[in-house]
């Protein structure tokens, strides 16, 4: 939605503005898990500063809406720390992606991820090192030596680190908020190995043939299966979080 969508919102109250409970109804639309305590929340961590009544009663604009807006499609499809969405906004970095869209719509909340691996994003052919992972992905040193001391980042023959390396980065980060650490995360590198060599023993007998464009082949097929190994994992998580 955009600032100008938002602005014939109706405005709520005497003193113009939005209620923090109109808020919750235009961010609903596309963020149907957002609620009024989660608001609060991100007020509170400095995403937003809406004004107040004399009363004391937030007034949102439609540039505080907005805001609210591109926070929440930073968090759900590009996984960064609050703190790093907040530093971006505030000196007018550049945003993961280029601008911010209006997000993903349909039933899976897990779909833009699935896209957003499946497909080569705006971190493709970076290089880093130790420090500017942490700098860019908003980790700590500390995060990062235990990310990869448990083998979820690794560096290249050249010790740097690569944009997929960031985005695991950056995923540590946001869980790290919710008391999530490295440790926790092993299975996930484990399963993705797993994922791996399910896709080497589907692409080695196109790779043996030797016939002329094999090669071509077998890498259009490597990425065929590994979207639908993503597919899979993105539906399962999905239904699984349906039934709690």
């Amino acid at each position: 939605m955009s600032s100008v969508a938002l602005a014939r919102e109706p405005r709520g109250g005497s003193g113009g503005g939005l209620t923090i409970g109109e808020v919750l109804g235009v961010l609903r639309e596309e963020f149907p898990d957002v609620t009024i305590s989660k608001i609060r929340f991100l007020e509170e961590q400095g995403l937003v500063e809406p004004d107040r009544t004399p009363s004391g009663y937030r007034k949102f604009s439609a540039g505080h809406v907005e805001r609210l807006r591109r926070v929440l499609v930073l968090q759900r499809d590009h996984f960064l720390p609050l703190r790093v969405i907040r530093e971006q906004l505030d000196t007018g970095a550049p945003l993961p992606g280029g601008t911010v869209g209006s997000g993903a719509s349909g039933p899976s909340a897990l779909a833009p991820f699935v896209r957003a691996v499946a497909e080569p994003g705006a971190d493709e052919g970076t290089t880093l090192d130790r420090s500017a992972l942490a700098q860019r992905s908003g980790a700590s040193d500390a995060l990062v030596e235990e990310l990869e001391r448990h083998g979820l980042v690794r560096p290249g023959p050249d010790g740097a680190f690569g944009a997929d390396d960031l985005e695991v980065a950056r995923a540590a980060a946001a869980l790290g908020e919710h008391g999530v650490e490295p440790r926790h995360l092993r299975a996930f590198r484990s399963a993705a190995d797993k994922e791996v060599d399910l896709v080497r023993q589907v692409v080695a007998p196109l790779r043996r043939t030797g016939r002329p464009g094999s090669a071509g082949q077998a890498a259009d097929t490597a990425r065929e299966v590994a979207a639908a190994c993503l597919r899979l994992h993105a539906a399962l998580v999905a239904g699984s979080l349906d039934r709690l």
